[in-house]
């Protein structure tokens, strides 16, 4: 548990009735909720949660995100960024050119057998924990490029949390895929990785890229 103090505390009711039966009228409340007559002292000065709750909440909205483009769907990525669409309102719109800076890997456009090395190099000098979207047809399963030299889905190189179709995705599939990002970022708690996933990704980044 923790707490968030306020400046000033809120003064108790006059009628001297709890601060939950002040909220609700007469309806009862669970019992966790109920506060009582010793409890005006504090007021509306304390907002208690669960550490992993809070950090989960934290991590969810301030995601730092690399964008590694390589072809046509980086012109619809730039679009999600811009004010008709603003991906900032979501927490995930500031870039960061350094992956030793950033938390989410954006892959945006077709990946090359030549390439593949330098995206794994990419993502394994992330900071934990990290995330992967796949954006587009192209860099989640090839597209229509069906031929030896291109990747055929990059979740055969790095592992991947969310994948977006479409060939440009629109802005709204985009926003989509960061919502249902920042859901599960929320339910990973503290750890946010576990030893089974763990294990999954090791096994993956062995395979030769």
């Amino acid at each position: 548990m923790f707490s968030l103090f306020r400046k000033q505390a809120s003064p108790p009711p006059a009628s001297g009735r709890s601060l939950a039966s002040e909220a609700t009228g007469d309806r009862p409340l669970p019992q966790r909720l109920v506060t009582t007559d010793e409890d005006h002292a504090l007021g509306e000065s304390i907002v208690l949660s669960r550490l992993e709750d809070a950090v989960g909440w934290g991590r969810k909205y301030s995601l730092f995100n690399f964008p590694f483009v390589t072809a046509c769907c980086g012109m619809e990525f730039m679009s999600t960024a811009a004010g008709h669409n603003d991906l900032d309102r979501f927490g995930a719109a500031f870039p960061r050119f350094s992956p030793r800076q950033a938390d989410l890997l954006m892959v945006v456009g077709t990946i090359n057998h030549k390439v593949s090395p330098v995206l794994r190099k990419v993502y394994e000098q992330m900071c934990e924990p990290k995330w992967v979207i796949s954006f587009g047809t192209c860099a989640s399963t090839g597209g229509f490029y069906d031929n030896y030299a291109t990747v055929q889905g990059i979740d055969t190189i790095i592992p991947v949390d969310v994948f977006i179709a479409g060939c440009p995705p629109p802005p709204e599939s985009v926003f989509d895929a960061v919502m249902k990002l920042q859901e599960r970022i929320q339910q990973q708690g503290l750890s946010a990785v576990s030893s089974a996933q763990r294990a999954q990704e090791r096994a993956l980044l062995n395979r030769p890229a």
